[in-house]
């Protein structure tokens, strides 16, 4: 008896068949290129290209003491994305400025590998995943393999070098504040790249990092000894609704609000430890209010993340609000609203950041 479907393929539109095929096939590619690009990175073929090219592949082989055979096929698979440029009248591969730019330069802003780093990390999680589809339950960021935790702080840490003063003074007389001496809290901090980076920025300042993952505080200690701020900046492990102090002038979430379980609890419990003039300061994922307006390149890749990572995250811990990377201004104001805030706005942004100013 033959089983009947809702497919019916009398109805299925030819063009668009073939449309959703290419895209598979490109996220098919994608999905492996993940792993390559991670290779790129660790072993030096990237920066090689940068530094030496354009390379055959021998000579790239050569020059990053790896088999030719493997690099060979290696490069052919980034010309093929559109990651390295081949030249056949030569048999070399190089990088354009802009390639190089986004895969081989580390302090660049839109630098790549450590997204990869993270995301191909991310998903090694999937058999807890699956079944947490099933369950309900969450998946504490504590859960995943240290490679997030590099990767995240490598995705991000050169966006923060290169936006977080402007963002700072885009909020209403904080840098003043800051310049003169004042008390900073920078909640969910990771492996404290924004927490040093602010006490670079504001030598007369005192700068406390917080988060709840011991692990990724003791190598944010290491971080600030090695950039030589650990006199004015020290790391507390902490949640962000229980975190010490009192009178900042400035409380920092980066990309981690909407991972909160309770986040009108994180909210209330901000304006209890800001100064009356106080700021708090929220980077979130750039998104539109409305679902249909973030279904772009960069909405699919947050929604996903937020599948695997974020939205788990909240789920695991208290409350289990589970507010989403793709929230949005409206939502996010509501959340910080019920927290007890008055004043709410934008106060910058960049493709893929939403920068929030709140006071109580």
């Amino acid at each position: 008896m033959a089983t009947e479907t809702k497919a019916d393929s009398t109805q299925i539109d030819e063009q668009k068949l073939n449309e959703l095929v290419e895209t598979s096939l490109v996220d098919l590619g994608a999905t492996v290129h993940a792993s390559l690009a991670i290779i790129g990175d660790e072993l030096g073929l990237y920066a090689a290209l940068d530094d030496a090219g354009p390379l055959t592949s021998a000579e790239l082989a050569q020059e990053t003491d790896t088999a030719e055979r493997y690099v060979r096929e290696w490069l052919r698979s980034q010309a093929a994305g559109g990651y390295v440029t081949y030249d056949p009248e030569t048999d070399r591969y190089g990088l354009t400025p802009e390639q190089a730019y986004v895969l081989a330069n580390e302090e660049s802003p839109v630098f790549m590998p450590g997204a990869f780093q993270l995301v191909a990390s991310a998903a090694q999680i999937e058999p807890d995943l699956r079944e947490a589809f099933r369950t309900g339950e969450g998946i504490g960021w504590h859960e995943h393999d240290d490679d997030v935790f590099h990767g995240t702080e490598r995705f991000f840490g050169p966006s923060y070098g290169a936006y977080l003063i402007d963002w700072i003074e885009s909020l209403d007389g904080v840098d003043e504040k800051l310049q003169a001496g004042g008390r900073i809290a920078d909640v969910g901090c990771g492996h404290g790249a924004p927490t040093i980076r602010m006490a670079e920025a504001y030598p007369d300042s005192t700068v406390v990092g917080i988060d709840y993952h011991q692990e990724s505080i003791e190598v944010a200690r290491e971080r600030a000894e090695t950039t030589g701020v650990a006199d004015r900046v020290d790391f507390e492990v902490a949640t962000a609704s229980a975190y010490d102090g009192t009178d900042y002038d400035l409380v920092t979430m980066f990309n981690c609000f909407h991972d909160m379980g309770d986040p009108v609890g994180v909210a209330a419990h901000v304006r209890e430890t800001l100064a009356d003039a106080g700021t708090w300061m929220i980077v979130e994922p750039y998104a539109e209010d409305r679902v249909e307006d973030n279904l772009t390149p960069f909405g699919r890749l947050a929604y996903s993340i937020s599948t695997v990572a974020c939205t788990p995250n909240s789920l695991d811990q208290e409350v289990g609000y589970g507010l989403g990377a793709q929230a949005g201004e409206q939502r996010t104001r509501d959340v910080v609203t019920e927290g007890g805030f008055t004043h709410f706005r934008r106060a910058a942004e960049t493709p893929t950041s939403l920068v929030f100013e709140a006071k109580p």
